[in-house]
């Protein structure tokens, strides 16, 4: 299984009211893998498509152990399933070392010009089929 893996940086910010990085600020975390993911490295290999549109459909989430800030953060992600008009990231974040947390997204290309979802090309395909589990 090949995993696309980067470091994230945390921000005094991202702490709730109980000294803990928030569940939401998790989902930015994510975010800031899959487009590093999905927009510079998939542009390095020629495949430009997921930078003019691509949303998330579905987030599902294990909040595993509480994060605090400072920590160092790293996300691994490969793609669980590849269909016609949707894709599957699976990821897991860890703090210093230890899995804090396992989530899944549901991925949507999607045509911003003609405000709908579209299918994935093959130089999609092609890219996404590098990091499947």
């Amino acid at each position: 299984m090949a995993r696309y893996t980067t470091d994230v940086a945390l921000r005094w910010s991202d702490m709730d009211a109980f000294g803990h990085v928030n569940n939401n600020k998790y989902m930015v975390l994510l975010e800031e893998a899959r487009v590093s993911m999905m927009f510079t490295v998939a542009e390095a290999a020629g495949v430009p498509g997921f930078r003019q549109g691509v949303v998330v459909a579905r987030h599902e989430v294990d909040y595993l152990l509480p994060v605090t800030v400072p920590a160092e953060v790293r996300v691994e992600l490969w793609v669980e399933r590849i269909g016609n008009a949707s894709f599957t990231f699976a990821y897991e974040l860890f703090a210093n070392d230890k899995l804090a947390l396992r989530a899944k997204s549901v991925m949507v290309p999607y045509d911003t010009a003609e405000g709908r979802p579209r299918r994935l090309t093959e130089p999609e395909r092609a890219f996404l089929a590098r990091w499947e589990d």
